[in-house]
């Protein structure tokens, strides 16, 4: 049975990684948040030890080391521009560690991560679930198929991702781009993750809508060009997502290839946590393309709408006080 500790236990995504542990069979025998809204650890670890203070947990996770009980791996669901200090916290604590997307906000920082993980010999493993998506290894499947046919030929993919969210998001770190990264970095680095993964490195990338509810451009790679658009907005959903009473809408389309892969996500991490503990998972390196890929979509300049421009990018924008194009 390995031993976990998690920190970020009141966050949004931590029950996805408390199930997984349980899944996998671990045993979660201490938790960190500031906040205590965390009910649903008597779901998954009732045992496991509470602190809302950090320094209390770790001289917690100090005490288990001196007495050989130290744990094998901390889980990391922080805020996103906590990633990068807590990740460090866990390999020089004696543990691996498994980290929510994005493991960093800035592609640089991952060779800081590489250099920690050499020097304690502690492993660091992401979350990249869609690589483990059934229908995702599928298309993989085709795509390399169809180029060892046609070595030049070239795929036209619309990604589109809607995920709804109140005006609570604004008010949160979520809504601050310094701390989650954007749009495009919050809810779509694991959809670009995917693309790289399927397709190579990017060549060239336009960014046409950058907004505090929405985000839309294009990616160029040697063998496809990619239309994507992303929002938070329930505005933005199709009509027939809305007349469903449905909040989330991810569809992806290949020429005349198409899924809705709205469903199947419910186990990934469970199954990302059982790779991980046979051998595999993905290591900060594995993720530093994507991180890059977003990173670069928040910076670059802004290009008129044009032809290659996501349909849904032609939206008409709120009127929110937080739209500002950066």
């Amino acid at each position: 049975m390995k031993k976990f500790a998690l920190i970020g236990a009141a966050g949004y995504i931590a029950p996805r990684h408390l199930k997984a542990i349980k899944d996998v069979g671990g045993e979660l025998v201490a938790a960190y948040d500031p906040s205590d809204s965390v009910g649903h650890l008597d779901a998954y670890f009732p045992r496991a030890a509470f602190f809302t203070e950090f320094e209390r947990f770790d001289r917690h996770l100090n005490k288990l080391n001196e007495q050989g009980k130290g744990v094998d791996y901390i889980s990391i669901c922080s805020p996103n521009y906590l990633h990068d200090s807590h990740i460090r916290y866990a390999l020089r604590s004696g543990a691996h560690c498994i980290c929510e997307k994005p493991l960093t906000l800035r592609p640089w920082n991952i060779d800081g991560l590489s250099k920690t993980s050499e020097i304690t010999g502690n492993n660091v493993f992401t979350i990249l679930q869609l690589r483990l998506h059934d229908q995702v290894i599928a298309m993989k499947e085709r795509v390399v198929k169809k180029l060892a046919q046609e070595p030049d030929y070239q795929f036209d993919v619309d990604l589109t991702y809607i995920t709804s969210r109140g005006n609570w998001y604004y008010a949160s770190w979520k809504g601050d781009e310094e701390k989650s990264g954007g749009i495009a970095t919050n809810i779509g680095v694991h959809f670009f993750d995917m693309l790289q993964w399927i397709f190579g490195d990017v060549v060239d990338q336009k960014v046409y809508v950058r907004t505090h509810d929405r985000a839309s451009g294009v990616l160029q790679f040697n063998n496809a060009t990619i239309k994507w658009f992303l929002s938070i907005n329930e505005d933005t959903l199709p009509e027939l997502t809305k007349n469903q009473g449905k909040r989330t809408h991810r569809s992806l389309q290949f020429d005349r290839w198409s899924f809705d892969f709205t469903e199947g996500f419910n186990e990934l991490h469970t199954i990302s946590y059982d790779h991980i503990l046979n051998g595999g998972g993905f290591n900060e390196k594995e993720a530093q393309n994507a991180i890059s890929m977003v990173h670069d979509m928040r910076e670059t300049l802004l290009s008129p709408l044009d032809s290659q421009a996501h349909p849904f990018a032609h939206y008409p924008l709120s009127d929110h006080p937080f739209n500002v194009v950066k």
